[in-house]
């Protein structure tokens, strides 16, 4: 299955494409879309959401996984990555991929084994689980990261779904 994982940013939105099957990762590309500084807020949201949706439309994955929001000491900075955040929602949901949403703390775990990792560690952990993966930046490893972690759990829910079909009287 090929997923994609999305960083969200309003200046630099981290996203990354890897194909999972069972435990096996690939590594198959990853970026950054930027928005200007300079432009009003309702044109950046647009670049974004172009940019993004070009890359869908690119590398064709069946699910979209997005690290959620925390709050920042900065309000109006919170307001400003919520709504890039919105932006990073609605673009692969609009072409009819389901989304899932993980914390910050939840992908770290899955990757790193620890909740409360830094940004060199999850970098080096993607590294280490997708060979090959050159990293175009921190924002686009975290991407990356977020697509792994949504690999790992939806094999999992997989996996429990097959047996609880088997336990049923399913089929095997």
């Amino acid at each position: 299955m090929r997923l994609i994982g999305l960083d969200p940013g309003l200046r630099h939105t981290g996203w990354g494409v890897i194909d999972a099957e069972g435990n096996r990762l690939s590594h198959i590309a990853d970026g950054v879309v930027h928005s200007r500084d300079r432009e009003a807020l309702a044109l950046r949201l647009v670049d974004l959401f172009r940019q993004l949706n070009d890359i869908i439309e690119r590398y064709a994955p069946a699910a979209a996984a997005v690290e959620e929001t925390f709050v920042n000491k900065n309000p109006a900075s919170t307001l400003k990555l919520g709504v890039a955040r919105g932006v990073v929602l609605l673009a692969p949901a609009e072409r009819g991929l389901p989304v899932f949403e993980y914390s910050a703390n939840l992908i770290k775990k899955s990757v790193v084994g620890v909740g409360h990792a830094d940004k060199q560690q999850v970098e080096m952990m993607v590294r280490r689980l997708l060979p090959g993966a050159v990293l175009e930046s921190p924002d686009a490893a975290d991407a990356l990261a977020v697509a792994i972690c949504h690999a790992h759990h939806a094999s999992t829910l997989r996996a429990w779904s097959a047996q609880a079909s088997v336990a049923a009287g399913g089929p095997r």
